[in-house]
């Protein structure tokens, strides 16, 4: 018997299909945890390219002079880093560390600029200096160093004296000295946080022209005793987390560590700096310098708990990728497993005759079927061992092994038993059929409804889940949230029974109604051929019709391939458009300020800036109006004002510019009523608000028309608070009496077709966790970062890989199958070519009868894959991947789609090549037997 096995081709492809499956299902989820700790890994590191993860800042006094005590304040900021680094939590110790502290003084007026004068620890070394050295510590002198841009703007050199007096910095009379030029170059993260140390700024209608220049901690103190102000420190850290180590914070488990983690590290380093602390009170000492309590300010929770909404989507998709491939795996089992029963069938069926049961048969080939399933499972494991950094799920793996293993005693004992050997016809077998195929309908369908109602019950129930209550407040801190909507990516690691069903499933309905369909208009075609005067069309239409129901495990390896591949290259495209048009809404234009009207200032510079071309304001205020008629409540409105000519010249095709203008709402109103365009009401319709005791009187002038919505110039603003019930939309112009302090929130959008990114970046810096200054977006840089989102990489690595190993074992499987009914085509090519068929009407005859089968799958993959989204309803939400303000549109990859198809054609003419060769070679009595009816 092991001669035998060991010989047998057969038995060596189905070791290496279980080897693939037991790969798969056993190093699959160690995979997948890989590809979510890189993920996550490249999300925490996008977000803090331009800011620090965690700030930690105090405010300090001037200092108190105490007998003996000697102030040193770079050595005491040194000590209150190494103490907040050290109260790291076990968790994160190695990955949270410290990356630079900073002192910033209010500007001072000195060579002719407003001086920005910092400390930076991590100010460049000497080998940055082209002239001079680093300030140092003097008592009378402030040493300050400058960059080459700066010395030739400013015409300084080293060894120069520079007068410092008072500017946003009171009270201040002391001399400065040049002591060190330094080129600014590189991508060091201190010129683009503070961008003034790196080139000055001209000055905006008369102001000075705005400087930088790094000063020593003693020099920041002299200045601080001088003007006896208050100054803040900050101690900036940075989580830097690789894929391995990032990979044990995903998951339910990883999750509550990571949210405990990061509540408790604050407390933490408020208690190793400072254990008397109080609320508000400078009751702390940073050397001689009395202090408040660190305050802390992160956006790293935020981060992750979008990550975590964000895969817990990818998931699905990669689950039904996974799901496919081992559902083409297992049919390639079966199409192998058929070719070995088919192949030993005649014997077994004399041993059948001679007294041998079917279950001892069955038995005889598991034990002839269990060292190629033994050998497939060590080689399995091994593969799935080898990838490193992953604990493979072994019990999967064995699970899968068993099933490929049992399949062929199974399907052994199903050839060989009493009624197979008889050929008895059982009456109920049309019956049989239909309960079967009714009952692939209704769990299809029920599968669908459960991912759906889970995906509906996730979003609602799932927050808190993550809650973990422990013995301090951060336990408690950490555990009160959860995520919403993530039921625990944990879970999604490992194999999940309904998603790895649904495709299957899903496959299994679509083969059944294709099986019923498709035969009817190849009946069609049969008859309308038979009208002419050739016989291969009319036999090999009429034959493809007939063997209907036995291809349908061809069907089955086909549509759900293609389905797979389809859904997947539908995902992917919409996901990179979606994340684009996202980049576009947030901005809003070529780049967007947010907050100008909390700092006019920096709003008029940024128009000034090099390559603007047009500016727009765009303003939001929330209201709350009542009707004018009844009183009735019309709900919370977003009431967002423009200047509807300026869009329109700016950008021509923005619908709110167009929607303004058609309603002749441009340029604004004269009397006392704001005219708008709403959401929800009717022409003429008054809705009233009360503001300062008075009331406002607004007029409905139209609807709103359709895409105003989703206008990306109203995104900055719209984005930055939450969905309202309503949307009113107005010129600027009937806003006039409205105060700046009054918007929720203002934008001004910036257009221009050369816009210099560094130049705006240089003026307003990427903003720390915390600060309440304007945030500068531009479309550039937000659609670098959309193209570079390692969540969406991970998404299109995991589904590339498994459709490509599904494509390469649905071909397989695909050959086999023709393999198994080649015989069959062999035998009615012989007869064909006894009564006169040639050799090319018999490859067209061959071609004809496998065409309607190929049609139909391409039918059936390509439309299930389109449907799968819609399908799936909220079990998959890809808005949580893009963002935006609804879910983005769906963009089909032709170029694959076309690619599959034009290769299972390709593949099929070749099989049909490779046949008809085989049967010029082979003679008439190798397939034709006298008295033979079983074709």
């Amino acid at each position: 018997m092991l001669r035998e096995w060991w010989r047998g081709g057969l038995a060596l492809l189905l070791s290496a299909l279980v080897c693939v499956l037991v790969a798969v299902a056993a190093g699959g989820p160690g995979v997948l945890e890989q590809l979510a700790g890189q993920a996550l890994g490249s999300r925490l590191e996008q977000a803090q390219r331009l800011a620090p993860g965690v700030v930690h800042s105090a405010r300090f006094d001037p200092e108190e002079a105490r007998i003996g005590a000697v102030s040193d304040l770079g050595a005491d900021l040194d000590g209150y880093a190494q103490a907040i680094e050290n109260s790291t939590p076990r968790s994160l110790r190695g990955a949270l560390v410290h990356d630079s502290t900073r002192v910033q003084l209010p500007t001072v007026r000195g060579a002719g600029a407003a001086l920005s004068l910092v400390y930076a620890s991590d100010a460049p070394g000497q080998e940055a200096y082209v002239a001079g050295r680093a300030p140092r510590a003097r008592d009378e002198v402030v040493e300050l160093a400058v960059s080459t841009r700066t010395r030739d703007a400013l015409r300084l050199r080293v060894g120069q004296r520079v007068p410092l007096r008072a500017g946003a910095l009171e009270n201040v009379h002391a001399v400065g000295r040049v002591t060190g030029i330094f080129r600014a170059a590189g991508e060091r993260r201190l010129w683009r946080e503070q961008p003034l140390l790196a080139r000055p700024l001209p000055g905006v209608a008369g102001a000075r022209e705005s400087a930088g220049a790094l000063i020593a901690p003693r020099g920041a103190e002299f200045l601080q005793n001088q003007a006896g102000v208050e100054l803040t420190v900050h101690w900036n850290m940075r989580l830097a987390l690789d894929g391995a180590a990032a990979a044990r914070f995903v998951g339910e488990r990883g999750e509550r560590d990571f949210r405990r983690a990061m509540a408790r590290h604050p407390l933490s380093a408020r208690e190793s700096t400072c254990r008397f602390g109080g609320y508000g009170g400078k009751s702390c000492l940073i050397g001689v310098h009395p202090a408040t309590e660190l305050e802390t300010a992160t956006e790293l929770p935020d981060v992750f708990e979008e990550f975590l909404r964000r895969w817990r989507q990818a998931t699905v998709v990669i689950s039904f990728a996974s799901a496919s491939l081992l559902g083409v795996g297992l049919a390639a089992v079966v199409v192998t497993s058929l070719l070995v029963v088919r192949r030993r069938l005649p014997a077994d069926r004399l041993l059948r005759a001679r007294g041998a049961s079917a279950l001892g048969l069955a038995l005889a080939r598991a034990a002839w079927n269990a060292p190629a399933a033994a050998l497939g499972f060590g080689t399995g494991c091994a593969v799935a061992g080898a990838v490193p950094g992953t604990s493979p799920a072994y019990g999967s793996g064995l699970a899968v092994a068993v099933l490929c293993w049992s399949l062929l005693p199974v399907l052994t004992w199903g050839a060989v038993r009493d009624r197979a050997v008889l050929r008895e016809r059982a009456p109920g077998r049309a019956g049989r059929r239909l309960v079967a195929e009714a009952v692939v309908l209704l769990l299809a369908a029920g599968g669908v409804f459960a991912l759906r109602a889970r995906g509906v019950d996730g979003a609602a129930g799932a927050g808190g889940a993550a809650g973990v209550s422990g013995a301090d407040g951060a336990d408690g801190a950490a555990g009160g949230g959860g995520v919403p909507g993530v039921e625990g990516v944990a879970g999604a690691l490992g194999p999940d029974p309904l998603l790895a069903a649904v495709p299957v499933l899903l496959g299994l309905a679509a083969v059944a109604v294709l099986v019923r369909c498709y035969p009817w208009p190849v009946r069609v075609a049969a008859r309308w051929s038979g009208r002419g005067r050739g016989v291969v069309g009319l036999v090999a239409l009429s034959r493809a019709a007939k063997e209907a129901p036995a291809r349908g495990l061809a069907l089955l390896v086909l549509v759900v391939t293609l389905a797979g591949a389809v859904f997947g290259g539908l995902v992917s495209g919409t996901l990179a458009e979606g994340r684009r048009s996202a980049a576009a809404w947030q901005v809003g234009a070529d780049a967007s300020f947010l907050g100008a009207g909390r700092d006019p200032d920096m709003a008029a510079r940024l128009a000034r800036a090099r390559g603007v071309r047009e500016t727009v304001a765009v303003r939001q205020l929330r209201v709350d109006p009542v009707s004018g008629t009844d009183g009735g409540r019309y709900g919370i409105s977003s009431l967002i004002g423009v200047d509807a000519d300026k869009l329109r010249e700016a950008a021509g095709s923005s619908a709110a510019a167009r929607a303004l203008r058609d309603a002749g709402l441009t340029g604004g109103g004269r009397g006392r009523e704001i005219r708008v365009l709403a959401s929800e009401g009717r022409a003429g319709d008054l809705l009233t608000f009360t503001r300062h005791g008075k009331e406002v009187r607004l007029r409905i002038a139209g609807p709103l028309p359709e895409g105003v919505e989703r206008d990306p110039a109203l995104g900055p603003v719209r984005g930055a608070t939450e969905a309202r019930q309503h949307l009113l939309l107005t010129d600027n112009g009937d806003l006039g009496s409205f105060a700046a302090s009054e918007f929720e929130e203002s934008a001004l959008l910036l257009y221009g077709e050369r816009l210099d990114a560094g130049a705006l970046r240089s003026l307003v810096p990427r903003a720390a966790p915390g600060t309440a200054a304007g945030e500068l977006r531009i479309r550039t840089e937000e659609q670098a970062e959309a193209d570079d989102d390692g969540l969406i990489a991970a998404v299109d690595t995991a589904h590339t890989a498994c459709t490509a190993l599904a494509v390469l074992l649905a071909l397989l499987a695909l050959v086999l199958e023709l393999l198994l009914s080649a015989p069959a085509r062999g035998r009615t090519a012989a007869y064909l070519r006894t009564l006169g068929l040639g050799g090319r009407a018999t490859s067209a005859l061959q071609l004809l009868q496998l065409l309607p089968m190929v049609l139909a799958a391409l039918a059936g993959g390509v439309a299930l894959g389109l449907a799968l989204p819609a399908l799936l309803g909220p079990a998959l939400d890809l808005r949580e991947f893009t963002g935006g303000p609804t879910a983005p549109d769906r963009h089909v990859d032709t170029l694959f789609t076309v690619a599959l198809a034009a290769g299972l054609c390709v593949l099929v003419a070749v099989a049909v090549a490779v046949e008809t060769w085989l049967g010029r070679r082979r003679g008439l009595g190798a397939v034709l037997r006298l008295g033979r009816t079983d074709d």
